[in-house]
């Protein structure tokens, strides 16, 4: 199955530093988020990418094509003639495509630029270049493939950027500072399809996932929702991205799933 990654917009909200790289390269650590996603996937089994790029996808393509030399020692001899000797390689057993699909494309219309790389598979994966989870992939996948929806998308209950109170009448129970939200889900990402999803798609620019054809598949009772209430945690913000970056400092990321491997 292959896991499809939208890493095309702007983000307009993290400027500080997507004024000159793509979210998706913005560190988390030493590494980038995208790797981090693409960590958790592989650590599941599934390794087969298809990268939507758009803004400044140029430098998502060095990345990935440097990746050996960037990470690795060498050796390099200037005579008689340049030579470049590789020492300890990163084991990575990646493919990954990287399709162009425009600098102001939508994300429905990234999704349905890359159906040519899906194949004739019948199931998909998506998520976002910007978030991270310990959601068990596995379990997600078994879950999808239980209920023969078209869709399955991941509702996350994320941390409260302000405290919780517990209320009754005018006396406050229980003060939470940064608690998890207890009532209701978002959408986290990490969606699972089947592949007559990209019928609800089109090739407008326009076309956003999350509006027309979500809403619409909602409607057909073809969304199924996979109830995560573990970790999650996206990167939309500098405040976002400096909370990633200390649990990753302390040893304390939840995403690191892949920790013992």
């Amino acid at each position: 199955m292959k896991v499809v990654l939208l890493c095309g917009g702007k983000g307009t909200r993290l400027k500080e530093e997507t004024a000159f790289r793509p979210k998706p390269l913005v560190s988390v650590g030493e590494k980038p988020i995208l790797w981090h996603i693409m960590k958790l996937y592989a650590h599941f089994g599934y390794k087969d990418f298809v990268l939507c790029l758009g803004y400044l996808g140029e430098m998502i393509k060095q990345y990935f094509l440097n990746y050996e030399l960037m990470n690795s020692d060498l050796t390099l001899s200037f005579t008689p003639e340049r030579k470049i000797e590789i020492h300890k390689k990163p084991q990575l057993d990646w493919q990954i495509t990287m399709a162009d699909t425009g600098i102001e494309a939508m994300t429905g219309c990234r999704l349905k630029r890359i159906e040519p790389y899906i194949g004739t598979d019948s199931d998909f994966m998506v998520t976002y270049g910007d978030g991270l989870t310990d959601v068990d992939i596995s379990k997600l996948v078994a879950f999808h493939k239980s209920h023969g929806c078209l869709a399955t998308v991941t509702g996350v209950r994320p941390l409260s950027r302000f405290g919780e109170l517990d209320v009754q009448g005018d006396i406050v129970k229980e003060f939470s500072e940064k608690s998890q939200v207890t009532r209701g889900w978002i959408n986290g990402g990490f969606f699972v399809f089947r592949r007559e999803f990209f019928n609800y798609l089109t090739d407008d620019n326009n076309c956003i996932l999350e509006r027309e054809p979500l809403e619409r598949l909602a409607r057909d009772g073809q969304l199924k929702i996979y109830k995560h209430r573990g970790f999650w945690q996206c990167m939309d913000t500098y405040r976002d991205m400096e909370q990633l970056n200390k649990l990753w400092r302390e040893g304390n990321a939840p995403w690191e799933v892949w920790r013992n491997e």
